[in-house]
């Protein structure tokens, strides 16, 4: 008897703005504060979601920033299991997911806008989830409010890590 073999399919997540663990653009930084970017979302595109997945979760956060917890740039959910990926011409349609509040108390993106100094990390994470909505959130939810609401509902994960430094 031959063996079976069996395709493995991996949940990965890849951006033609940046690579992972290169330099974000500076059309990615932030738009305010003397950061001189356009505030654009890099591109993201993912493949492989786990089977069972009903919705996407996105969080943009800059364990590096000195602010306890670090800093939330980008709080995405109940982004439909059809959409294999977001960029800046998402912004142009019909969207059915919601943007939560960043630590820039806005919703929607926040670029990066570090110090002066050494590069910070933006780490970006796409949830794979169970539920086509997220229970009790809304655009008021905060970074650390939608990992707390989406425990149990994580089917699997995937990161990409841009830098960014002025």
């Amino acid at each position: 008897m031959v063996g079976q073999v069996l395709a493995v399919v991996m949940f990965t997540v890849t951006s033609s703005t940046f690579v992972d663990g290169g330099r974000l653009p500076t059309s990615a930084a932030y738009n305010l504060m003397g950061c001189g970017g356009s505030n654009e979302a890099p591109a993201l595109n993912w493949a492989g979601a786990p089977q069972g997945t009903k919705s996407f979760a996105i969080t943009m956060h800059d364990p590096d920033a000195k602010a306890p917890g670090g800093w939330w740039h980008w709080v995405v959910f109940n982004i439909p299991a059809s959409r294999t990926g977001l960029d800046t011409s998402a912004q142009s349609v019909i969207v059915t997911w919601v943007y939560g509040t960043t630590s820039f108390k806005t919703r929607g993106y926040g670029g990066p806008c570090p110090p002066p100094g050494a590069p910070h990390h933006y780490d970006f994470v796409i949830y794979a989830l169970d539920v086509p909505a997220v229970p009790g959130v809304s655009g008021d939810t905060t970074g650390p409010d939608l990992l707390q609401a989406i425990q149990g509902h994580v089917l699997g994960k995937t990161q990409l890590t841009g830098l960014y430094s002025r």
